[in-house]
């Protein structure tokens, strides 16, 4: 499990139930304007650049917060991306030494919210990411299952944004042990376009 946070800028209260928007068929277009900026602000320092987290998944409601996978060399490196990103707006939140290394960066693109996940490239932890996503875009009964226990959950009352993430753990394992033990997913994809973003030219 994750450990405590090392907070840069402190964690928003929230203080209310979780808002759930429907499907959008913009989030992949939005995705494709966030992978582009941050190519461009950190070149061939972003060795993998994807979508993930609910709004990656075709069908499936959402809280309306663009999740990115970013893998770095080193993310303890923190000056050969940090600035950068942050200058292109995304902010450090919080870093998590003691769990592969993961950052948090959070910031807007044309009014859609972005939380950035910063791993290295062979961490464990993003392929589980990954792999979560792709087995949701592939399996009808486990995203149903996900989204009625992400709806029933976002009724309650939550002081802070990641109670509301840890109380679905329980779920999000029994969906990962399935995803594991299934073999390759058959369509990675999921409906979703390809949209290649280019690494901006040398």
């Amino acid at each position: 499990m994750p450990s405590v946070p090392d907070f840069v800028r402190p964690p928003r209260l929230h203080r209310g139930p979780i808002h759930l928007a429907p499907p959008d068929p913009k989030w992949p277009l939005q995705y494709a304007e966030v992978a582009a900026r941050i190519r461009h602000v950190l070149g061939p320092v972003a060795v993998v650049v994807e979508h993930v987290g609910s709004t990656s998944v075709p069908g499936l409601a959402a809280k309306p917060v663009l999740d990115v996978l970013l893998l770095v060399p080193d993310p303890s490196e923190e000056p050969a991306y940090v600035p950068q990103l942050e200058a292109a707006g995304f902010l450090l939140h919080f870093r998590e030494p003691e769990w592969h290394q993961h950052r948090m960066l959070e910031g807007t693109v044309d009014g859609r919210a972005v939380h950035l996940h910063v791993f290295s490239e062979d961490c464990v932890e993003s392929a589980r990411m990954r792999r979560f996503r792709d087995w949701l875009r592939n399996n009808e009964a486990d995203r149903v299952l996900y989204e009625r226990t992400k709806r029933d959950l976002a009724q309650q009352e939550w002081r802070y944004m990641q109670h509301y993430a840890d109380a679905k753990t329980t779920v999000v394992e029994a969906i990962m042990a399935r995803a594991m033990g299934a073999g390759p997913p058959s369509g990675p994809t999921g409906g979703f376009p390809v949209i290649p973003v280019a690494p901006p030219a040398a």
